[in-house]
C-alpha cells in the first residue's frame, strides 16, 4: 500500500518558487521519456514507464499496477506493484499494448486473473500518454522526519498540473512538516483531490 500526501500548486510560478527553495535538498531530477504507455482493466490502472532522454532508447523501464485508489482525510492511499523491464521490450509494449499480455510478468498473471484483460479477447489497449518531470528532495532531519519529496511538473495535452507528493507512513506528521515547509517558502497549496491517471482519463485538470 503506498500512502502519500499530495499537494497541488496552484501554478507555473508557485512550482518555480518551491523548486527554488527545496534547490539545497535536491538529490535527483527524474525526466521520464515517456511516462506513461497506459492499460487499464476495470479498477485497475497499469502502465509501462519509460525513463531517460531519448523516446526510442530509455535507459530503463518499468511496469506498474495501481489500484483501489482512495483519498480519505487528505491521505491518498493506493495498492501499487512495480517492477522492472527491459527496456526494448518496454518499447515493443508500448508500441503494440496486445504484447503486454505475454510478458512473464507477476504484474500480467495478477491482472489477466482478476481482471480477466491481457488475452485475445481483451487485450491490452494503449490510452496514451502524458510527460511527467519530478525533482526528488530530501529533507534533513531536524526539518522532519528525513522525508523525501517529489515536485513533479506534469504535462498533459490539456493542461499542466504542478504537485508535490511525499509518501510516508506517518502521514499526520508529515502533513504536518509539508504545511510548516510550504509556508516558510510562501508557496500557496491545497490537498489535491485526485491523482494524474483521473486527470488524464478526465482529459482535464482536476482539483
Amino acid at each position: 500500500m503506498e500512502v502519500e500526501i499530495k499537494l497541488r500548486l496552484p501554478d507555473a510560478a508557485a512550482h518555480r518558487r518551491l523548486s527554488s527553495f527545496l534547490v539545497p535538498r535536491l538529490l535527483r531530477t527524474d525526466a521520464p521519456a515517456r511516462p506513461l504507455a497506459a492499460a487499464a482493466a476495470t479498477a485497475a490502472q497499469r502502465d509501462v514507464r519509460l525513463y531517460g532522454t531519448d523516446d526510442r532508447d530509455p535507459s530503463r523501464a518499468v511496469l506498474t499496477l495501481k489500484r483501489r485508489p482512495r483519498i480519505d482525510a487528505d491521505v491518498s492511499r493506493v495498492e501499487e506493484v512495480v517492477e522492472p523491464l527491459d527496456p526494448a521490450l518496454a518499447l515493443t509494449c508500448v508500441d503494440n499494448p496486445a504484447r503486454l499480455g505475454a510478458v512473464d510478468s507477476p504484474i500480467v498473471r495478477l491482472v489477466s486473473d482478476e481482471y480477466g484483460v491481457g488475452g485475445d479477447k481483451a487485450p491490452f489497449v494503449c490510452l496514451g500518454g502524458f510527460r511527467n518531470t519530478r525533482g526528488v528532495y530530501e529533507l534533513e532531519e531536524g526539518e522532519g522526519l528525513g522525508l523525501v519529496l517529489e515536485l513533479d511538473e506534469t504535462h498533459f495535452d490539456f493542461g499542466t498540473n504542478y504537485e508535490l507528493e511525499c509518501e510516508t507512513t506517518e502521514p499526520d506528521q508529515a502533513k504536518e512538516v509539508l504545511d510548516r515547509l510550504l509556508t516558510v517558502a510562501g508557496v500557496p497549496y491545497e490537498y489535491s483531490r485526485s491523482n494524474k491517471f483521473a486527470c488524464f482519463m478526465a482529459e482535464k485538470l482536476l482539483p
